[in-house]
């Protein structure tokens, strides 16, 4: 990770803000204040390995941008509160991206510099995974554990994408509900648990079932699914940070997004002052990183 002045920030040009979850990665090129985005596969060393990333980037980049001419490359990621991580992360993008200084971060410092900028603010995500902490401005102080999507990540994705599925294979839904699953997925028993048990990337899996809550609101035993797994994430991570009912509590993310109605319910309920809820935080980084040039 890098420390930059406000020198070395005015004085760049050319760089890179990179945005990873555990299922794509957004990137926007900043040439010269002209911007372009690309998407690409999550980038996670838990999942790739040095080697397959440098191949992903190269790919991904060749003859989109002269590699040699980015001062800079912003990468927030997820699983880099591991050191290990990191170092992976930094020796693929030292390959690609030779000339660049190099500042690599958790993906929550990247929404509590999206959200934040340099306020103090709880900083949250809810997308295929979840994560929470304190900011003080400068740095994450205060961070939940992050378990993963076998033991947390509740309020996740692959957490209420879970939950659907032990509704259809134990059948809890109700008849109509039961009826638009198949229709939708015509799925058996026996490739749902192949997928999960056997397959890569299981939590990925798991999360892409969470827009079958989305396309059946209103249905009551939807909603319980939805605001029982949103309250597990209040209950297991915000309301322990004292800091929650001091400051605003920001969300990025997919789920935060698309169920942010039950995202100011909860909050509420639990008298906590809603910040701001957003699908991406790359407009707000790229916002940030303007400011501290």
């Amino acid at each position: 990770m890098a420390i930059f002045t406000h020198k070395f920030y005015h004085m760049i040009k050319n760089y890179i803000i990179a945005d990873s979850g555990a299922t794509k990665c957004q990137w926007t090129i900043v040439l010269n204040n002209k911007k372009k985005n690309i998407i690409t596969q999550g980038i996670s060393p838990y999942f790739l390995s040095m080697e397959e990333i440098v191949t992903l980037l190269n790919k991904s980049f060749h003859k989109k941008v002269a590699l040699e001419t980015i001062q800079a490359v912003y990468f927030y990621g997820t699983g880099l509160s591991n050191a290990n991580n990191v170092a992976i992360i930094k020796k693929a993008l030292k390959q690609v991206f030779t000339k660049a200084t190099l500042d690599i971060q958790t993906d929550l410092t990247a929404v509590a510099r999206a959200t934040c900028k340099h306020e103090k603010g709880v900083a949250c995500i809810l997308g295929t995974g979840s994560n929470t902490g304190f900011y003080n401005g400068k740095k994450i102080v205060k961070n939940s554990p992050g378990l993963g999507y076998v033991l947390g990540d509740e309020g996740s994705g692959a957490y209420l994408g879970k939950k659907v599925l032990q509704y259809f294979l134990y059948n809890t839904f109700d008849e109509d509900l039961m009826a638009a699953f198949e229709k939708k997925y015509a799925l058996t028993k026996d490739q749902i648990l192949n997928a999960i048990y056997k397959e890569p990337l299981p939590n990925r899996y798991m999360a892409s079932f969470a827009k079958f809550l989305a396309e059946n609101r209103g249905h009551y035993m939807i909603e319980n699914i939805i605001e029982d797994g949103l309250n597990d994430f209040f209950f297991a991570h915000i309301i322990k940070l004292n800091e929650a009912w001091l400051y605003p509590i920001h969300f990025v993310g997919s789920v935060a997004y698309g169920f942010k109605d039950v995202l100011k319910q909860l909050a509420t309920s639990y008298e906590l002052t809603l910040g701001k809820i957003v699908k991406s935080p790359m407009d707000g980084l790229i916002d940030f990183h303007k400011q501290s040039k």
